[in-house]
């Protein structure tokens, strides 16, 4: 008697310890969260506090990279948080339903703090990718977890379907679908829509006024599409903009002797004088320095607001460098809020012009991926420049339309960004098709069908989609990081599970 209550005093030591572990993980990932989405925690009041400003203050839409990262943050809680529900012994649908409600409690307090934030953008996206990082970590407890693991395997191969070659079949359908519906948020970043409504155009620097450019511009013209092959020569020969873009114009600038800078369009805000009075060099152009640039009174809301709508645009100017060794870049157009949030900036550094575009895959001061034209600057010479976007490809035409540069964003993504980006989408198809093959083990001429062709169709169907939606390329380097996820997790899984029912049996 004396010994059982040994035992059962020391079952409960242990067992409160274990909880009392899982506990200090799960506060230690709540407040990593907490850390990574607040810092640096300067709060600040909002005058005219409303429902329409919390509205507006969450007009924003996540980078790729954003999406990935708020996933892989909340992984860690799920991850505890199931650890810390599985020593309580709760039914496994309660577990899951309660790290849903966990994950996206957490995150929707998050996203409410940062409104409070001035260095922050609270985004609606982020609570879906927070919560689906939650169920991601629950997951990987599961597969970590030794007797849940087994418990899962044991599930799956006893399943009645394992049984039927058309059900197998059917489950290899929605594993191709899966597929199809991973390469959605990927289709996705050809879009525009995390442009940010609220920043103002500006001529000649940022609104913090250290990112200066000297030289001279003669107009400026925005319109909310991409002009097309065959009205680039009648743009660059006739110049007559409104009748090439009609209603899709939505800002035009001329830059004369006049003392007012009116969008001719009157859709975009009057651009005005900031520093020292302008000092005008003929009738045609305006002179910008560190001492006098030109800037919207009130944020292009329209003008971004309709760009981020089509996801196009075309950006017509006429500048002139008045020194070719100019760093920052130095901002020669720019629709910005500051030098670390942008929509769209062009700038001169050195004798290169510089691009600076916000998309999902270039990140929201558009920094993400190189955008550079060397030697366009290494005179002072007038240059016309055509700028246009549509579908992550980007056009600069130089004077004429056969001086052109190209660019594809999904191209000039670095390897390892790539192995950042692709890693989350193959590993969860990885995990999927480990457990499919399990359950068509039984079935040998399924088998021997879905282990190649599951390891590489996931692959091939991303790759089309990105070719089919931007024009680019196939690349070969892709599909072989695609396939080195997705088999490499299948090969994992397979080798642990094989370990595990050793040791079992």
């Amino acid at each position: 008697m004396y010994l059982y209550k040994i035992i059962t005093q020391t079952s409960c030591l242990l067992r409160n310890l274990i909880l009392n572990k899982s506990l200090y993980l799960v506060t230690a990932s709540i407040l990593a969260v907490l850390i990574a989405t607040l810092y640096p925690f300067n709060f600040s009041l909002i005058n005219n506090f409303s429902i329409q400003t919390i509205t507006d203050r969450f007009d924003n839409a996540s980078s790729f990279a954003d999406s990935i990262n708020n996933i892989l943050l909340f992984i860690p809680l799920g991850f505890s948080y199931t650890a810390f529900l599985q020593n309580i012994k709760i039914k496994p649908i309660n577990k899951f339903l309660t790290i849903i409600i966990v994950s996206a409690g957490l995150s929707l307090t998050v996203e409410t703090l940062q409104i409070f934030l001035p260095s922050r953008s609270p985004t609606p996206a982020d609570l879906a990718n927070n919560t689906l990082g939650g169920i991601v970590g629950m997951i990987c407890f599961y597969i970590w977890h030794s007797p849940s693991f087994i418990y899962i395997l044991s599930s799956v191969e006893n399943w009645k379907l394992s049984n039927s070659n058309k059900k197998i079949a059917i489950l290899f359908l929605i594993y191709i679908v899966l597929s199809f519906l991973m390469g959605l948020p990927w289709e996705r970043t050809i879009y525009l829509s995390n442009w940010n409504p609220n920043y103002p155009l500006l001529l000649g620097n940022e609104t913090t006024g250290d990112k200066p450019w000297r030289g001279y511009i003669s107009d400026l013209h925005i319109a909310d599409r991409a002009v097309s092959k065959n009205q680039l020569s009648e743009l660059f020969d006739s110049q007559d903009y409104l009748n090439i873009f009609g209603d899709s114009l939505i800002s035009s600038y001329q830059f004369t002797n006049k003392r007012d800078f009116q969008d001719n369009t009157r859709q975009s805000p009057e651009l005005l004088p900031q520093g020292q009075s302008p000092y005008i060099v003929d009738s045609q152009s305006i002179a910008l320095s560190s001492n006098y640039w030109l800037k919207t009174g009130t944020p292009t809301t329209l003008l971004n607001k309709r760009i981020r709508k089509s996801s196009e645009f075309t950006i017509i100017t006429t500048v002139a460098t008045a020194d070719t060794n100019q760093i920052g870049p130095a901002r020669i157009i720019s629709i910005s809020s500051g030098t670390l949030r942008r929509n769209f900036t062009l700038g001169q550094q050195q004798n290169n012009l510089d691009l600076r575009i916000r998309t999902p895959i270039t990140g929201e001061n558009g920094t993400d991926t190189q955008l550079s034209i060397s030697g366009i600057f290494a005179n002072t010479n007038t240059h016309n420049i055509v700028i246009t976007y549509s579908q992550a490809n980007i056009q600069v035409y130089v004077d004429n339309v056969q001086n052109f540069y190209s660019f594809n964003l999904f191209e000039l993504i670095p390897i390892e960004q790539r192995l950042f980006y692709y890693a989350p989408t193959f590993i969860s198809l990885g995990i999927c098709l480990t457990f499919l093959t399990i359950i068509a083990r039984k079935k040998i001429i399924f088998y021997r069908l879905l282990l190649p062709s599951g390891i590489l169709l996931p692959s091939l169907i991303l790759e089309s989609v990105l070719v089919i939606n931007s024009h680019k390329s196939i690349s070969l380097t892709n599909i072989l990081i695609g396939i080195f996820f997705t088999g490499g997790t299948m090969l994992i899984l397979r080798v642990r599970a094989s370990e595990l029912l050793k040791k079992q049996f």
